[in-house]
């Protein structure tokens, strides 16, 4: 960031010129974000946004098919690193300004593609407009074809191109391997169409972003997948990585439960002794319900859901094997609801029978 910035931001603020206010703070976040100080950069971010001075532009657009979607308030992207090179990537090449300008993100559900998405079009700061599956799928032969034609046309007619991003979530809805035997003769038909339509936008239009997401990959039709710029993998999490969101999540959601003894230990303990975590979007699910379906009157109640969900059942569970998984008896003692002393007395008795 250069002495410029600062000056420039006072020069906006003094003359009340916020949107020239907000590009210059836009600017200095993405400064940030590129040195690779995320933090700082989302915090400029979310500054902004809280005081309303990170709005894209409204228009009196109104679409069928196209749903505008509100990135003004969204949790911070815990992905992993490799993911996050790629996704400032993709915000380096939207700024080259060059025509790659299309990106298909592949994972397991719950992998984080939608609100990585939803982020980039923050950091770009453009406006986000979903396509809408719900009405594009008709059950009448051919009409889901002329649909598709009808968003495309829509796509086109956005204005202010160049400040927009269009996300096709779970984009596997219509498109389909063409030469899948399972597959529908009319949803093949389909997939010609968005590839036509497809190479219509490149000609068209080469400012717009487009971002699509599918679960499903392997069933992709891979004549569509090269008219995408770039595919980004989100099926890369390591243990440690679900470990450092699980933490995310456990310390953002335990401080709304009065009640609760908060053990972060233990609670990384339990997700270090599970044989395969889930990813972010489950996880997030798991230690929330965990932490909402626990017994008021008993701190550690959570704890022994959670292992529930991500272990086996506890109840069947002998003391014994839970001081092989490495667990103390003072946590043992938390897990199952004895004291201390008899879980002291089962593993002695244990020992002495041992041998």
């Amino acid at each position: 960031m250069k002495k410029q910035n600062v000056i420039n931001l006072i020069k906006y603020h003094v003359e009340r010129n916020e949107n020239a206010f907000r590009n210059e703070a836009i600017n200095i976040a993405r400064y940030f974000d590129s040195i690779g100080d995320e933090q700082l950069a989302e915090y400029i971010m979310s500054l902004i946004a809280e005081s309303n001075l990170y709005t894209p532009q409204s228009s009196d657009f109104e679409s069928e098919f196209l749903k505008q979607i509100n990135t003004n308030a969204m949790e911070p992207l815990n992905l992993p690193t490799e993911i996050s090179e790629d996704i400032k990537g993709i915000i380096n090449a939207v700024n080259h300004n060059i025509g790659i300008n299309k990106f298909l993100f592949e994972g397991f559900p719950g992998s984080g593609k939608t609100e990585a998405a939803k982020h980039i079009a923050r950091l770009l700061d453009r406006a986000l407009f979903c396509v809408d599956f719900d009405n594009l799928i008709d059950s009448k032969l051919g009409q889901t074809n002329k649909n598709i034609a009808s968003v495309f046309n829509e796509i086109n007619m956005l204005p202010n191109s160049n400040r927009v991003v269009v996300l096709f979530d779970e984009i596997d809805v219509i498109a389909l391997d063409r030469i899948n035997s399972n597959d529908v003769r009319e949803m093949g038909r389909v997939t010609s169409t968005i590839l036509r339509e497809l190479d219509r936008l490149t000609d068209l239009n080469k400012e717009i972003v487009i971002i699509a997401t599918t679960n499903l990959f392997s069933n992709f039709d891979k004549a569509l997948i090269r008219r995408f710029d770039a595919v980004i993998n989100f099926n890369r999490y390591s243990k440690n990585d679900l470990i450092e969101v699980a933490e995310y999540y456990f310390s953002a959601f335990i401080k709304n439960f009065k009640g609760i003894s908060k053990d972060t230990r233990l609670f990384k303990k339990i997700l270090n002794a599970s044989d395969e975590l889930p990813y972010p979007g489950e996880l997030k699910n798991i230690i929330k319900t965990s932490l909402a379906f626990s017994d008021i009157n008993s701190g550690y109640d959570y704890l022994r859901r959670l292992y529930n969900s991500l272990i086996g059942n506890l109840d069947k569970t002998d003391i014994n094997q839970l001081y092989e998984k490495g667990f103390t008896v003072r946590e043992i003692e938390k897990l199952k609801g004895e004291s201390k002393s008899t879980v002291s007395r089962k593993l002695n008795k244990e020992d002495e029978t041992n041998e």
